[in-house]
């Protein structure tokens, strides 16, 4: 069995059911490998797109993303998603292709030092130097990328390890089998002959198992039994409980790590709904309540944390989301995260518990007695009730093209129970974050905390081939689309019916409205009214002009209409300027 087909062994038997690539000879037999094991193989235009959709896949499903990519600029073209995958705690498996082991550091094609590249980037690298040690190192891969703090891997398998050793034995044949050789060269073929044994040795032998590091062993935590989740210990429970307990305006702020484990999530919102707490929900947590729940808030959160008497954040830091911890600088704070690092950033909590924040939050539910909160819910809902009423005016407002407010709440909606939003952009998808309500959990991928542009088209394929039978809306901003429009043609090419809306306002507008007023010049952030769904039409997709808001309705009905008959569409709508989020630049 040769290295590819190890490697699509492995991923077979984690769950991979989809691999992202763009192809290379490097890897070519990874690819053909998963093909024959019943694993698809989407390629995409570019690898950032590969890993940017294997990102996905992984938030969806739980199971780590796999994207493989080709060596050097391969490589290379991935560090953004890679990062993004890194401060995201996403798992994500990047296998990139290498030149021969043979051939290292000797000028061959697309040969760099990919390992000191991606290192700083990822929770673990290997790199492999014989072909019994491909799958052990892809079984760690996993196996790391999952536990504790999720993140993204990275294996470089070079060339010679995952072709057939008779084919690799026969290039080598070929360059030093030459008759009347001499001493340099009979050298030369004992040399090579002697590194193919040993990269191809041990093939009957059973390798040692690799272990995946210890996770801490801290007071108050115990392991879990597949090594991968942190439960919290009954000290950390009782502490947190006896300030909820005593709390009369106690806050709770959830992120994405609330929903690491997708199978738990039942069960996360029944203990919420059982702790009685207010909910502010961030990153992949949003839609976790579905929508209206009486229990979320999605306004004035600053005013409410400066209100709250308690707060609990759950995979929240303290970063500049929270300016730094000044947001709940008058509360108590309990601080869950996987993340030791986290758990302190900024703020020391009152109770801090290293753990999984599904886990602690089902813990606290069940230790529960009740307290009625009613009335502080109450309070926050009508201060929620009053900013959506704020909104809807702003939404009333008519120009010359379409109010981008009005915008999204036209596509909310054209929501159904079954839909996934893959936010990227700026001033366009910040809007859309601020009024539009995820219908579900996992019903909403952005970037996370590094606010990458450039993730929606990969983030959308790998949504829809993850939730085919989802509604799965790509939010654009113009300036965003830029970066990944030809992915239409993956849509199209792997029948991955997208519905794509481009807020085209002709600039990089979040940019713009302040450095216009500060600085008093535009350079650098003036676009223009680009033909976006001409573009989609060029690449086989649907393509929607919507040029003022009375056609705005209508022009989402015909773009879900035409998804659903299985093909992508793109509506591209011309947008006024608006301050609606006049001040957002976060330093």
């Amino acid at each position: 069995m040769d290295g590819g087909a190890r490697v699509a062994q492995v991923l077979k038997s984690h769950g991979v059911t989809h691999v992202f690539t763009l192809c290379g000879g490097h890897v070519s037999p990874i690819l053909v490998s998963c093909k024959r094991s019943g694993i698809r193989v989407v390629d995409t235009r570019s690898e950032v797109n590969a890993a940017f959709a294997a990102d996905s896949a992984a938030r969806l499903s739980g199971v780590p993303g796999v994207a493989v990519v080709t060596a050097g600029p391969g490589v290379t073209n991935t560090i953004t998603a890679v990062k993004n995958a890194q401060l995201a705690q996403s798992p994500l498996v990047v296998i990139g292709g290498a030149t021969a082991t043979l051939l290292r550091g000797r000028g061959s094609l697309q040969d760099i030092d990919q390992m000191s590249l991606i290192r700083p980037h990822v929770k673990w690298a290997a790199r492999p130097n014989r072909l019994a040690d491909v799958a052990p190192s892809m079984e760690r891969a996993f196996r790391i990328a999952k536990a504790g703090v999720p993140g993204p891997v990275f294996v470089e398998l070079a060339v010679d390890l995952l072709y057939d050793e008779k084919i690799v034995r026969e290039w080598h044949k070929a360059k030093t089998d030459k008759p009347d050789k001499n001493l340099a060269e009979q050298a030369l073929a004992m040399y090579v002959k002697g590194h193919l044994a040993y990269v191809f040795g041990l093939q009957g032998l059973a390798t040692p198992e690799l272990s995946v590091p210890e996770l801490p062993d801290l007071p108050g935590l115990r392991r879990h039994a597949q090594a991968t989740e942190l439960e919290p210990g009954g000290d950390d429970v009782r502490a947190a409980m006896a300030l909820l307990g005593r709390a009369e305006r106690p806050v709770f702020v959830l992120g994405s790590q609330a929903t690491l484990r997708p199978a738990r999530i039942p069960e996360l919102v029944g203990a919420i709904e059982r702790l009685g707490v207010p909910v502010y929900l961030s990153g992949m947590a949003r839609g976790l309540l579905g929508q209206g729940h009486a229990l979320q808030v999605r306004h004035k959160r600053r005013e409410a944390l400066r209100e709250a008497d308690v707060v609990l954040l759950a995979g929240v830091p303290c970063d500049f989301r929270l300016e730094y911890g000044a947001h709940v600088a008058r509360a108590k704070v309990i601080a869950v995260n996987l993340s030791g690092e986290d758990l302190h950033k900024n703020r020391r909590p009152d109770v801090a518990i290293l753990a999984d924040p599904c886990a602690t939050l089902c813990a606290l539910a069940a230790a529960a007695s009740g307290h009625d909160r009613k009335a502080w819910v109450h309070q926050l809902r009508g201060r929620d009730d009053a900013r959506d009423a704020e909104i809807g005016k702003m939404a009333e407002a008519r120009g010359e093209r379409c109010n981008p407010v009005a915008v999204c709440r036209a596509i909310d909606r054209h929501l159904e129970p079954r839909s996934v939003l893959v936010g990227d952009g700026g001033d366009f998808v910040a809007t859309a974050s601020y009024t539009l309500r995820p219908r579900g959990p996992l019903g909403w991928l952005d970037p996370g905390v590094f606010g990458t542009l450039g993730v929606g088209a990969g983030f959308a394929l790998g949504a829809k081939l993850l939730r085919p039978d989802h509604d799965v809306w790509l939010l654009w901003g113009d300036g965003a689309a830029g970066f990944s429009i030809s992915e239409i043609d993956s849509f199209v090419r792997h029948k991955v019916p997208v519905i794509a809306v481009v807020g085209n306002d002709a600039c990089w507008t979040q940019i713009a409205r302040e450095q216009t007023v500060i600085l008093d010049d535009d350079v650098g952030v003036m676009l223009t009214y680009a033909d976006y769904h001409r573009v989609a039409e060029a690449w086989g997709a649907k393509g929607i002009l919507v040029e003022h808001d009375d056609q705005i309705d209508a022009a989402l009905a015909e773009a879900v209409r035409v998804s659903r008959a299985g093909h992508p569409v793109l509506v591209n709508v011309l947008l006024d300027k608006t301050d609606f989020r006049k001040g957002s630049i976060s330093m």
